[in-house]
């Protein structure tokens, strides 16, 4: 709708699973929320290239799911709350012609400072680079605590149109990627029974669905507790898929496995964590834009700072000139306005709210509205509050890296 005034953020995309995977299961599926969404050629450029990265295999041969690790007593039976696993292939097989894996999103393997990443359109889709405080890969004798690090990685998806909150529809996926020294094969391979990697999930109250890779991952279906679930991994199978990770990349310091994916409840534009509206007026000679925008930070269990924020908006009509408060880059060649923001938070002027203006002249208008496009990134939480601890002996985490940021963030008027 055109108006004239208005009232009021380790790790890497995954690969495409095959078209027998896709369905009403899929966490990441887009179309239920934007099946009848189009966008043209300018905007359908927001979204960023999709990189290698290693795949966890679908099989590794016949595998005996191990029983439950003695080392924690068996929790009493009972269904767990609210939580609705899927038992679904992760993702395609390593194969020998698989083209070698990028470096590993997490640091290696120890950490004294947290991770920083570079701006990405997707949580997805950004390498990050972490500070190593020994000697990678690692030497370790089977007595000794072997290093991990994890990553829990949120993308958050949302559709505004208009200034109707009602009409806002928002879905927030997640995963977890733990990242093993290369030096830990070694270690693996030379005990024929290595510790079994248990680990804890917390704070799931607010998930709606888990999907651990069934190949790697095993759960107790009995768990009763609404707020925490335990895991253990398949030390056999994670043996063989690490071992096929060195042989492709043999220089590498660190093998990154896809753990589990989730799914986080959401209510709608309460979820999002910037919330816009956006309004046009189209003449013949001019257009005018105004995009709203508010930091919103019932959305996240622990406000954070959007940073990196971009605002992209596809202008037709023959612009000629551009005004815009604040000021924006005006793209004749892809036709588009942008702008970048610092950061927005709590802190922020106005408790993160704001205005974006720009006045087109055009030669040969009027323009129609389009699909504008947003961009941001918050290091250091997510959005969900998920965390994770290890269970039992035998490993330490060395880092946890979290972040969240926007998949497909469009608003339209």
């Amino acid at each position: 709708m055109n108006r004239n005034s208005s009232s009021e953020e380790l790790t890497k995309s995954k690969p495409s699973t095959s078209s027998n995977e896709k369905g009403t299961s899929d966490l990441l599926a887009w179309d239920p929320l934007f099946g009848g969404l189009s966008l043209d050629s300018s905007s359908a450029s927001l979204t960023s290239s999709t990189s290698a990265r290693p795949t966890t295999p679908l099989s590794v041969g016949t595998i005996v799911p191990p029983p439950r690790p003695a080392s924690r007593p068996k929790l009493t039976s009972g269904k767990l709350s609210g939580i609705n696993e899927i038992p679904r292939p992760f993702s395609p097989p390593v194969t020998s012609n698989t083209s070698p894996p990028p470096a590993a999103p997490l640091a290696r393997a120890e950490s004294s400072s947290s991770i920083s990443s570079s701006a990405s359109l997707s949580a997805a889709n950004t390498p990050t680079v972490g500070v190593s405080r020994g000697p990678s890969p690692v030497s370790l004798g089977n007595q000794d605590t072997l290093p991990v690090a994890v990553a829990l990685t949120e993308s958050v998806n949302a559709y505004f149109k208009g200034a109707d909150p009602t009409k806002c529809i928002v879905k927030i996926t997640g995963d977890m990627t733990i990242s093993f020294p290369s030096g830990i094969i070694k270690v693996f391979t030379s005990n024929p029974a290595p510790a079994v990697l248990c680990f804890r999930v917390k704070n799931i109250s607010r998930l709606e669905q888990i999907l651990p890779n069934a190949q790697l991952v095993f759960s107790d279906p009995s768990q009763c507790d609404s707020n925490t679930k335990d895991f253990w991994m398949n030390m056999q199978a994670v043996t063989v898929y690490l071992k096929k990770l060195s042989e492709q990349n043999p220089a590498a310091s660190y093998y990154n496995v896809d753990v589990l994916k989730y799914q986080v409840s959401s209510n709608g534009i309460q979820s999002t964590p910037l919330n816009l509206a956006t309004y046009w007026k189209c003449s013949a000679g001019t257009t005018d834009l105004r995009v709203d925008y508010k930091y919103n930070p019932e959305a996240m269990v622990i406000p954070s700072v959007l940073s990196n924020i971009q605002v992209v908006v596809p202008v037709d009509g023959g612009v000629t000139n551009m005004q815009s408060l604040p000021p924006a880059i005006w793209n004749a060649e892809q036709m588009k306005a942008f702008w970048k923001l610092s950061g927005v938070s709590e802190k922020s002027e106005n408790g993160g709210s704001g205005t974006l203006r720009a006045k087109f002249d055009l030669s040969e208008g009027p323009s129609k509205p389009t699909t504008l496009a947003v961009q941001f990134l918050s290091e250091g939480s997510t959005l969900s509050g998920v965390d994770i601890e290890l269970v039992g002996t035998g490993y330490r985490l060395s880092l946890v890296k979290k972040r969240f940021a926007t998949g497909r963030y469009l608003a339209d008027c």
